[in-house]
């Protein structure tokens, strides 16, 4: 029996994730692999977004096959090499799924505005450290209740005191941060140009 898909599903799974899904009104929902991206248009659950700078086509897969590869990323498939997609469109879903951000010194960065949270002044990412409000030595666990940005500094002198020990106060009690549309959680870590259409950062 032929396989469901006429290319090479081995090639692809050892891709990184980067194409961006975008759902029926174009707005970012999720990032999948090159064999994910494939296995959607092949389905006919996902269309193929051709961009160039004038113009932004979404092709459904019998169209994108058909597209010239040119110095865009490929893969062979029995009837020639195909184009990689950068950006495919779900042709159905348009939900915007939510998310609460993942615990760690990245959404600390963002829920705590890059400020240290005893001082207020904001810092440049080399001056911060995360900072156990109940230190870990006494107990303290890694939660977003307990965890804070402090400057370097204050953060040494404080050590492994509670922050009334050390004479300090918060500016603002940490919490759980709120769930955001995944749209805010996407950042463009590989720098693709086609996704700076649909995201900024």
């Amino acid at each position: 029996m032929a396989p469901l898909y006429p290319f090479d599903m081995t090639l692809l799974a050892i891709h990184n994730k980067n194409v961006l899904v975008l759902n029926r009104h174009w707005l970012p929902v999720s990032v999948v692999t090159p064999a994910d991206a494939f296995c959607h248009m092949v389905a006919g659950t996902a269309d193929g977004l051709c961009i160039s700078p004038d113009s932004m086509r979404s092709l459904a897969w019998r169209d994108w096959r058909e597209l010239p590869v040119g110095d865009s990323a490929s893969i062979g498939t029995k009837d020639g090499p195909v184009r990689v997609p950068t950006v495919i469109v779900l042709t159905r879903y348009g939900g915007l799924p939510m998310r609460r951000p993942g615990f760690g010194f990245r959404a600390l960065w963002e829920r705590d505005g890059g400020r240290c949270q005893y001082s207020g002044r904001k810092l440049a990412i080399h001056e911060a450290d995360i900072d156990h409000v109940m230190p870990r030595s006494r107990g303290g666990r890694d939660s977003w209740e307990n965890c804070v940005i402090s400057d370097r500094m204050i953060n040494r002198r404080k050590g492994a005191r509670t922050p009334n020990e050390a004479k300090l106060q918060l500016i603002r009690k940490p919490t759980v941060p709120r769930t955001v549309p995944v749209t805010h959680t996407i950042a463009n870590t590989h720098n693709i140009n086609d996704w700076k259409h649909f995201i900024m950062k």
